[in-house]
């Protein structure tokens, strides 16, 4: 099938192989980001670990300092004075055994799940489900909490859940091409830090092998991986 004009074109004003700073990243993939929709720039870093072996996971969450764009739905397990700060906090929905009995009937109308750690017992009867999804709460990443106007906040804004593929690849949203490149290149820097200072114990020698920049319906452009040695 013959290459798209749009695609050639993008491919063309950069070289392919070539390693980029992550200021001239961000200008290549943002000025490649030409559809009619207001494209979402994604990150993709390949890992020297195995995932297999739990000294060499890598999860966690990163708050971007401008934001993903978007504003994630929220579902909260909370009861009482907790469930009323959720609610002011933003959440979409807040519950505890009736919200069990939602997502058992498979009405899920959210992306995030946020719990207090005394409701973890009644999350557990629908691990199953939120599991496979990503969405199962867990202190790790700050979704198991007594803070729950912050984890609701955090959420509805830029932080971002990573855990590593198990090919060794970490990716994630971290922005739209509407944003301005300022703004996109402080999201990409903080979101490798977060992937460096997340380096598990188990690691050996080189931790990140490659990093790659691109948009939804762009090319990857290749970011030099010593951004996120030093």
């Amino acid at each position: 099938m013959a290459q798209g004009k749009r695609i050639a074109a993008a491919r063309a004003s950069y070289e392919k192989d070539a390693l980029h700073s992550v200021k001239d990243a961000v200008a290549a993939v943002k000025g490649n980001a030409t559809a009619k929709f207001d494209e979402t720039i994604e990150i993709a870093l390949n890992l020297n670990v195995d995932p297999r072996h739990a000294d060499q996971m890598v999860r966690g969450v990163c708050n971007l300092p401008q934001g993903t764009g978007r504003s994630a739905r929220v579902a909260v397990f909370a009861k009482d004075a907790k469930a009323e700060e959720a609610k002011a906090a933003g959440a979409d929905v807040v519950g505890a055994d009736d919200l069990v009995e939602q997502i058992q009937n498979g009405d899920m109308p959210f992306e995030k799940v946020i719990a207090t750690p005394d409701m973890m017992a009644l999350v557990g009867r629908v691990a199953r489900v939120l599991g496979p999804k990503g969405m199962m709460p867990n202190p790790k990443v700050g979704t198991v909490t007594m803070d729950i106007a912050k984890a609701v906040s955090d959420a509805k804004g830029g932080a971002v859940e990573f855990r590593v593929e198990k090919t060794g690849i970490i990716h994630a949203g971290i922005g739209k091409a509407s944003f301005a490149q300022d703004a996109l290149e402080e999201n990409v820097n903080a979101f490798i830090d977060a992937i460096s200072k997340a380096r598990p114990s188990g690691a050996k020698g080189i931790f990140v092998k490659r990093i790659t920049l691109t948009s939804t319906m762009g090319p990857g452009v290749r970011i030099d991986t010593a951004v996120a040695a030093s």
